[in-house]
């Protein structure tokens, strides 16, 4: 338990309540795509960091049991809520579950936790609540897929904070889920059930067209990774693979206003408007010449995915190319280059990972999710609401274990601007993130007022690009130092001498062996195995291997002097290992 959980309010009264159901079908079939890639982390993550929550504000007046009744018709309408997926007879612990099983009937319980008072911050003290229910893993072969307490003021409920398994849901799911629940509270009616349900979707995949759809995402995905940016963010801070990260949130009447005008002007999609100030900040800010970010929420394009409860959670990969001379010419890009991303959105998880792990080692790099950017404001359900809120407005939130550089969750863009950043922290200094934030805010009003030169950004924003030493130099689409290279493949060898050159063609390592068995194969192999976490470190496309280093160790000609014993890219099968 940590300090902050410590602190939390007692409530007076806690109990639970088990809720039986029934009134559905039963059903079987296969896991989804996007069900297998979630089940498929939920077995590898830690669950506080796999596991996904929400927090539903109950109308003023709704009695205790309006509200279980409403999540009882909950669980009948949505099979993603009645659904548990088998462990295969004879498969290890790990092995992601190939079919799933939805129930006709059965139970779930709530937790009722009664309070004489709550804090000042009491939707804080629900996500709180909420967040400390996503600790526990869920068992995918018999747990219902919601984890439901509820928190209640001297009787009268006041939230429903929930922890959810995502292998049943995302975050989209969520929002579908908390719309249709306050439908069901005041009477309102019910959209018609058009949406895809999981064993809908998994039968669109596995036929011909669904498959060859994936196989069409897999070939995207390698012509990305294999040629652009191998990360965003490189350098010293740029290290590991789990961040501690805090929230930062923006609300801002100020940027929902800028963003509408950049759509009127322009008549683009306010969301593609806000996609593209992102990728130009974020790429500006980096030095990149290409925005490589995931938009998982982006890939419910497909109008029966749209509110689909279910776990839709595959990466959109978008690739956006910002050597263009303004902001408009950026946007006039942005949402072909979407489009592109949002198509090739559904894979073979497995596959995808096999592809990965073919490119990193041919192209001798490892690639970086660092930056995500989610877009949930469609379901935000505020549209045509009366502004209310601060022109700009900076706040902090929970701190979370993220392993990305930069996330973004994007809650409304009207008629009020709110996102939620998470920006690791040993690359934005103290205040880096809020004024990042605010820099993007910035954008969006000087592209109101008209077409805005890419290369002003430093000055529209207040966003300095990050300053590189000299060492660096752009190979292969990506920042790359050198020396940074010779001292992750020296001392993946041994402490070998290591020196490395680069040319219009790559990289060139000449390594002295000093008398070993030492070949370019595994030369290469033992840079691939320290490569993850250290981006600025790409393989050299060429290893030399010489018997002792020269007298002036940091010449290359030097080194092209020595007596050569064997050379090779590494890669190539028929080279000695």
């Amino acid at each position: 338990m940590t300090a902050h959980e410590r602190d939390l309010p007692r409530p007076s009264k806690t109990r639970t309540v088990t809720v039986a159901y029934a009134g559905g079908e039963e059903r079987r079939g296969p896991v989804a795509m996007g069900q297998a890639n979630m089940i498929r982390c939920m077995l590898r993550d830690e669950p506080e960091h796999i596991n996904i929550h929400d927090v539903w504000p109950v109308p003023a007046g709704t009695r205790t049991d309006a509200v279980i009744d409403a999540l009882r018709a909950l669980v009948v309408r949505h099979e993603a809520l009645r659904t548990t997926f088998p462990r295969d007879e004879g498969a290890p612990g790990d092995a992601v579950p190939r079919e799933q099983t939805v129930a006709a009937e059965g139970e779930f319980t709530v937790t009722v936790l009664d309070h004489d008072a709550l804090p000042p911050d009491s939707e804080g003290y629900a996500d709180a609540v909420a967040r400390r229910s996503r600790v526990e893993r869920f068992v995918l072969e018999r747990d219902f897929g919601l984890r439901i307490s509820l928190v209640v003021l001297a009787g009268a409920p006041v939230f429903v904070a929930l922890a959810a398994s995502h292998a049943v849901t995302d975050v989209s799911a969520l929002g579908v889920l908390r719309e249709d629940w306050l439908a069901l509270l005041t009477g309102a009616p019910l959209p018609p059930q058009t949406a895809f349900t999981p064993l809908d979707l998994a039968a669109e995949e596995a036929a011909p067209a669904g498959l060859r759809k994936a196989a069409a995402s897999l070939r995207y995905w390698e012509r990305i990774i294999r040629t652009g940016p191998q990360a965003m963010f490189d350098g010293p801070g740029a290290e590991g693979t789990e961040v501690e990260t805090p929230e930062v949130t923006l609300r801002s009447l100020r940027g929902a206003r800028a963003l509408a005008r950049v759509a009127g002007r322009t008549g683009a999609l306010p969301s593609t408007v806000l996609l593209t100030a992102w990728c130009a900040l974020v790429a500006h800010r980096t030095g990149q010449s290409v925005c490589v970010a995931a938009v998982p929420t982006s890939n419910r394009f497909h109008d029966r995915l749209v509110r689909s409860v279910n776990t839709v959670s595959q990466d959109a990969l978008l690739a956006l190319d910002v050597r263009v001379p303004s902001f408009d010419a950026l946007l006039a890009k942005a949402w072909g280059a979407a489009l592109d991303a949002y198509r090739h959105s559904r894979f073979d998880a497995v596959a995808l990972w096999e592809t990965i792990d073919r490119t990193a080692f041919e192209r001798g790099s490892r690639f970086a999710r660092d930056v995500v950017f989610n877009d949930v404001s469609a379901l935000s359900g505020t549209g045509g609401a009366e502004p209310d809120g601060p022109e700009l407005e900076l706040g902090r939130g929970p701190v979370q274990v993220l392993p990305t550089r930069l996330l973004a969750f994007v809650h409304e863009t009207e008629p009020l601007l709110r996102i939620g950043l998470w920006a690791d922290p040993a690359l934005f200094a103290p205040g880096g993130a809020e004024g990042f934030l605010t820099g993007l805010v910035r954008l969006l009003e000087a592209a109101a007022e008209g077409d805005v030169p890419l290369a002003s950004l430093t000055a529209a924003t207040g966003v300095r690009p990050v300053e590189r030493g000299p060492d660096w130099i752009r190979v292969d689409g990506c920042w790359v130092s050198p020396p940074a290279v010779a001292d992750a493949l020296g001392d993946a060898l041994g402490g070998v001498p290591v020196h490395v050159a680069a040319d219009g063609a790559g990289l060139t390592a000449f390594v002295a062996s000093g008398g070993t068995r030492l070949t370019p194969a595994r030369a290469h192999a033992a840079l691939m195995r320290v490569l993850p976490g250290r981006p600025g470190v790409l393989a050299p496309r060429r290893y030399v291997i010489v018997q002792d280093p020269p007298g002036e160790a940091d010449r290359t000609d030097a080194w092209l002097r020595r007596h050569l014993l064997t050379e090779g890219n590494g890669r190539t099968p028929a080279e000695p290992t």
